[in-house]
């Protein structure tokens, strides 16, 4: 696979088309845009998240992420330990984009902010 700061304009570009369809869909939705957008989540967001997914799939680990995810939201006593599990993994992932392509710092941080990162054992 090419690297990622080398497909990055191609990633930006895809992502953009992205972010229109979703805010046409909430438009379509009846939502006011000038709202929309600002609740949208930024192009280089999108490519963290498409690069991430990139990586899950590289090492084979996706459907195994996606099913924690799905456990996570879920009301069983264990929700909280598979949703600290998920977002290790995911902080682990968004270190690695950054790596790859530090032009995308900025964004990896403003996904990670919402991961619940505290280093203690979760609670079941």
């Amino acid at each position: 696979m090419m690297p990622v700061q080398e497909r990055l304009p191609a990633l930006r570009a895809d992502a953009r088309i992205e972010r229109d369809a979703l805010l046409e869909q909430r438009g379509r939705m009846g939502e006011d845009p000038a709202e929309s957008i600002e609740t949208l989540p930024s192009v280089d967001v999108l490519v963290v998240r498409a690069v991430r997914d990139e990586l899950l799939e590289e090492q084979g680990r996706m459907a195994e992420f996606a099913l924690t995810r799905l456990a996570s939201r879920g009301s069983g006593p264990d929700a909280a330990i598979h949703r600290r599990n998920a977002d290790r993994v995911e902080f682990e992932l968004m270190r690695e984009v950054a790596r790859l392509c530090p032009e995308l710092t900025l964004a990896v941080w403003e996904c990670t902010a919402a991961l619940d990162l505290d280093r203690r054992p979760a609670e079941a």
